[in-house]
């Protein structure tokens, strides 16, 4: 017997080691089956679930327990990345406490604690993502830094090296002083704050008492300046193109130069040009052939290339002595407040500044080129669609990618230098040695590059070396291109492109045909979740406190293609209720006897019920898996839900009551066999959504009778397809509609639940009069009907109200259970306050200072308000006019 309650944490606590013990999980290379594959993006060997990992896990699992069950050989494809500056951090803390650091160390000792940090904290995540119900292979689990993932890196770095698509070059990079190496675009946040623009007079040259004025939020930079630019066409500036400016505080001329960067609608229209030290100076200065001037050490502070004065402060300490010594000179026009955004490292919070120096590139734009025409000629499709269009902006506008990082934990880059600079790549040590003493004709010494590789690089390989490439593996051979990705649209450029352009060019071929972007997970006001916010979700306090079904099923109703998720703890409550709904069933379904029967046959069924109920099921199982196949999670989810509550609990199982009540053993017989098939096929459906509750009701109902859920079938009709009875479903959503429209009434008119009332109708046809006939008794009982009678001469019962069904008019005589007078007292009442309550309401949001200044949630919550009071005025106006 079922326990009264679900208990979550018992059922996920027995099921997930049972499962991988079962070897489900697993594919099988020799396997005969098509196969499925997808690459789990590889989550940081620091991290812990977060509330957006619970989504493109939870989805990953669904897609990968479906196909599962669909017959495919499914391959979900695990594993995580070592993270470079995340570890790196990680492990730079613990040694400060123990008043260690890396350089007191040295390389080969610091590895050597990252190394024995990972075996010992790393891959909690991986420990959290069974807890979610995540079904990977996890025998086949892949670390970014394993050997044979490290095989790849070095092979796919020195043949680009080769064929000259990695480079050495001097170019400007986000620059972390505090974690002293390059970052990417994607570890750089930008934050607003409060600044000022400074308004500083450049002299012009040859000229009396003639100035340019520039404005600029980072006067210190100013030592840098190689070059005032102007408009072509502004008017203002045009006679000076060609002439120079003293550039304040040094005896330094600089050009001015006329380039379209300048905005004559803009600041002064005027703009210094600092090659070294900003990103479109640099570009501008590329263009003019300026020398770009570093006035920047490693440390953030002023070098040598800036007057004595300045020398050694840090560029922010430096400022205001700078704008001071400009006030004092007369160079400084005017000081403006301004609001401007500084970019800020994601790991060390140190403000990033562009930093001109030796790195390693990619040659980005060749490798684009084939990855743009994969898009475009849709062997790679993204859904939602128009996340094409933020692809192909990247892509096109694509710059050389800085592949070098100035860290210890990573890739070191494979190569080496011996006497004169002069380099050597190869795949290890033992191959550069040959190599020199080829070119020097005798061995010398080499030292290998200090830098390591940006992550990036190594998780843009995943989709191949994870199946083992450079090697020639089945593995590589049968599941390599996979079939979709699943990520978030910020990292399209960043991971998606990268992996794109490495397949195409060592696999020849796309590395994925689908790119499913999920949405944005945010609070349920629709605000980006923060810990400074208070509003921040973590996925196992929910499973801890309603299950990872109730967690699951949420977040997959929720995704819905192109629109973010706002979540509420109160919606996973919602569907924990919704699990308990499930058990509930099936209690009922085990209360009353009904067991699964192998050799049911749904062609034989006789009844309506039983007709209408099997062609629903099968109507269900199409639904779901067109929209799972279209990656329609909330449409394939929200069905279930639909069905499940509604159609199976709300409406069948009590329809089937008074036949478990009757004396027809026959009709007894075939619906227990037709409502244990039904829930079978709605466990198995269910499924790869809530995966512990339904393996754990087809154990205790079913006895697993063709082993466990996860390893059976998806729900296959095509056999049965004309058996699908329209009548009986047409049938049977009829009787939902009369007894739906009978409660409606009944609620709107007060009728106490437990007063039985009678139906009069008018207007009835012959089909309409045989389904009356055929559920007389069902349709008293849920409607709680006294007496169903039809009106044959016209005469319309006194105090009665009406409705109307189809061709049917219905009329409910309340006169002697409700007084009409009262009842339209009260109802008038009601809309009266209602109606105030609208126009405060309207008042309210009409207030534009109000709207504008309220925070957005309280503004969300009037408007529901205000519809919420529209809706109900509605449904009161309906009821008072049934009256009159």
């Amino acid at each position: 017997m079922l326990n009264k309650n679900y208990i979550s944490q018992d059922v996920e606590q027995k099921w997930y080691p049972v499962w991988e013990k079962s070897g489900a999980f697993k594919c099988d290379p020799q396997s005969s089956k098509k196969p499925y594959t997808i690459m789990m993006p590889p989550p940081n060997v620091t991290g812990s679930l977060h509330i957006g990992h619970a989504l493109t896990f939870t989805l990953q699992d669904i897609l990968i327990r479906f196909y599962r069950m669909k017959g495919y050989d499914a391959l979900w494809q695990p594993g995580t990345d070592h993270a470079g500056i995340a570890t790196q951090m990680v492990v730079e803390r613990e040694l400060a406490k123990q008043q260690l650091s890396r350089r007191e160390l040295g390389r080969e000792k610091f590895l050597e604690k990252v190394w024995a940090w990972k075996e010992e904290s790393g891959n909690q995540i991986t420990h959290q993502l069974r807890r979610l119900g995540a079904s990977p292979d996890w025998d086949r689990e892949r670390f970014t830094m394993d050997e044979g993932l490290s095989l790849a890196v070095r092979k796919v770095f020195v043949d680009l090296f080769d064929q000259g698509l990695i480079y050495r070059d001097k170019r400007l990079i986000n620059w972390d002083h505090k974690l002293m190496t390059a970052i990417s675009d994607l570890e750089v946040e930008n934050h607003e704050i409060n600044g000022s623009f400074y308004y500083i007079n450049y002299p012009v040259q040859g000229t009396k008492d003639r100035f340019i004025t520039v404005a600029t939020t980072r006067p210190e930079t100013m030592f840098g300046d190689m070059a005032v630019a102007v408009h072509p066409d502004d008017d203002r500036y045009r006679d000076l193109i060609g002439k120079s400016v003293l550039l304040p505080l040094t005896d330094r001329l600089i050009p001015i130069i006329a380039d379209l960067h300048s905005d004559p609608e803009k600041g002064t229209g005027a703009v210094k040009i600092t090659p070294a030290h900003d990103f479109n100076d640099f570009e501008v200065g590329k263009r003019h052939k300026l020398e770009p001037l570093n006035i920047m050490d490693e440390h953030a502070c002023l070098n040598e290339n800036v007057p004595v004065d300045f020398r050694g402060l840090d560029r922010l300490v430096a400022r205001p002595k700078v704008v001071e010594m400009l006030e004092a000179q007369g160079f400084m026009q005017k000081i403006e407040p301004h609001i401007y955004t500084v970019p800020h490292g994601d790991r060390s919070a140190a403000i990033i500044e562009p930093r001109l120096m030796d790195q390693w590139y990619v040659d980005a734009h060749t490798l684009a080129q084939p990855a743009i025409k994969a898009v475009e000629e849709g062997r790679i499709q993204f859904y939602p669609k128009h996340y094409e269009n933020t692809y192909f902006e990247w892509l096109r506008n694509i710059q050389p990618w800085c592949i070098s990082r100035q860290l210890w934990w990573g890739h070191r880059i494979p190569i080496w230098y011996g006497p004169n600079n002069t380099l050597f790549c190869a795949m290890d040590e033992e191959e550069a040695i040959a190599k020199a003493h080829k070119h020097f004709g005798k061995d010398v010494e080499l030292r290998q590059d200090e830098d390591v590789l940006d992550t990036w690089f190594s998780s843009g390989l995943w989709p191949f070396s994870t199946l083992g490439w450079p090697n020639e593996t089945p593995e590589l051979k049968r599941y390599y291109a996979t079939d979709v990705l699943d990520t978030g649209a910020d990292i399209i450029f960043f991971w998606v492109a990268r992996m794109i352009m490495m397949g195409l060019h060592f696999m020849k071929e796309v590395p994925f045909k689908h790119v499913y972007i999920h949405p944005l997970i945010r609070d349920e006001h629709g605000q980006k979740m923060s810990k400074t916010k208070g509003n921040v979700i973590d996925p196992l306090d929910i499973i801890e406190k309603f299950g990872a079904d109730a967690m699951r099923f949420t977040l997959a109703t929720l995704a819905a293609q192109g629109r973010d998720i706002k979540l509420s703890e109160n919606r996973v409550e919602g569907n924990r209720n919704f699990v308990t709904k499930i058990w509930n069933a099936a209690r009922f379904t085990e209360m009353n006897e009904c067991r699964l029967d192998p050799d049911f046959d749904p062609k034989k069924a006789t009844l309506s019920l039983s007709k209408w109920i099997i062609s629903d099921i099968m109507d269900l199982a199409k639904s779901v898996e067109e929209s799972l196949v279209a990656y329609k999670f909330n449409e394939a989810s929200q069905s279930l839900y639909q069905f499940t509550w509604g159609t199976f609990c709300d409406w069948y199982l009590e329809f089937i009551k008074p036949i478990f009540f009757g004396e027809d053993e026959e009709a007894k017989k075939e619906i227990r066999a037709v409502t244990s098939w039904a829930f079978g096929q709605l466990l198995h459906m269910l499924h790869p959504f809530m995966p512990y509750v339904t393996e754990e009701l087809w154990e205790k109902r079913f006895g697993s009778p063709d082993g466990l859920l996860i390893q059976s079938s998806w729900p296959d009709f095509t056999a049965f397809e004309n058996i699908k009875d329209v009548q009986a479903q047409d049938e049977m959503q009829w009787a939902i509609r009369f007894i739906s429209e009978i409660r409606t009434l009944r609620a709107e008119m007060n009728v106490p639940p437990s007063s039985f009332v009678p139906l009069c109708l008018k207007d009835v046809s012959k089909a309409t009069n045989d389904r009356l006939q055929r559920h007389d008794v069902l349709l008293k009982r849920l409607a709680r009907l006294s007496d169903i009678s039809i009106i044959v001469d016209g005469q319309i019962p006194k105090g009665a109200v009406q409705s109307v069904l189809d061709e049917v008019t219905l009329f409910v005589p309340l006169a002697d259970i409700i007084d009409f007078a009262k009842e339209k007292e009260r109802l008038s009442r009601e809309i009266t306050k209602l109606n105030d309550t609208i126009v405060r309401l309207d008042e309210k949001l009409g207030n534009e200072s109000f709207v504008a200044k309220a925070p957005a949630d309280v503004v969300t919550q009037f408007k529901v308000q205000v519809e919420e009071a529209h809706l109900r005025r509605q449904k009161l106006e309906k009821a008072l006019e049934r009256l009159s």
